[in-house]
């Protein structure tokens, strides 16, 4: 009981420094890309919590919870750089996903990066069939995050859920042909597998 309130407050704690991180862009929204939206922050913040709470309870290494705070911290910004201007900024994907690279070389383990390529191809040739219109880099770089924490297969189930309910949301706000940020159903769905993931 007591590993899921610290996982909690944790992962709780992450997902603020990365909304306080997300703040600090300064950019102006695409004029093709979705409208500008506030993120709904208290709702990422309770997530990251039950997240936290479900990860402390299922993992019992300190490494492990580490990363996986670094991964909420890292969605909890794309989630709202991505509603406010229409961008998954580089640094909140590739960071994590070079810490991750480092760890799996270190532990002479492959998959991880594996996973991120096989999530990383389908992502990119929508991006490119799309011309960025549809699909744009910052999601792939963000598919290749979610290959290389979750494992392929849990990834691509993910981001099927996550697209399914971007759909679902879509036709219940009667938006279908609007531009919508994709980033952050690709991050929720990230964020609901985690504790799922060996990272």
């Amino acid at each position: 009981m007591i590993e899921a309130f610290l996982g909690a407050m944790f992962f709780g704690l992450a997902s603020y420094i990365g909304i306080l991180l997300a703040g600090t862009i300064s950019t102006e929204p695409f004029d093709d890309g979705p409208a500008p939206a506030e993120p709904p922050v208290r709702w990422i913040l309770v997530g990251a919590a039950l997240v936290g709470a479900l990860a402390a309870g299922r993992s019992d290494s300190a490494q492990h919870i580490v990363m996986q705070a670094v991964i909420i911290c890292s969605l909890s910004a794309i989630w709202c750089t991505d509603m406010r201007y229409g961008i998954v900024p580089d640094a909140f994907t590739l960071i994590p996903l070079a810490i991750i690279a480092g760890l799996a070389l270190a532990q002479h383990d492959i998959w991880p990066m594996v996973s991120a390529v096989v999530a990383f191809v389908p992502f990119a040739a929508m991006a490119i069939a799309s011309k960025g219109h549809g699909m744009g880099w910052g999601d792939v770089k963000l598919a290749a995050l979610g290959g290389a924490v979750l494992g392929f297969e849990t990834a691509l189930l993910a981001f099927a859920v996550g697209a399914i309910v971007a759909v679902l949301y879509a036709f219940a706000r009667r938006r279908q042909r609007e531009v919508i940020a994709f980033a952050p159903y690709l991050a929720g769905a990230i964020a609901v597998a985690l504790p799922l993931s060996s990272l």
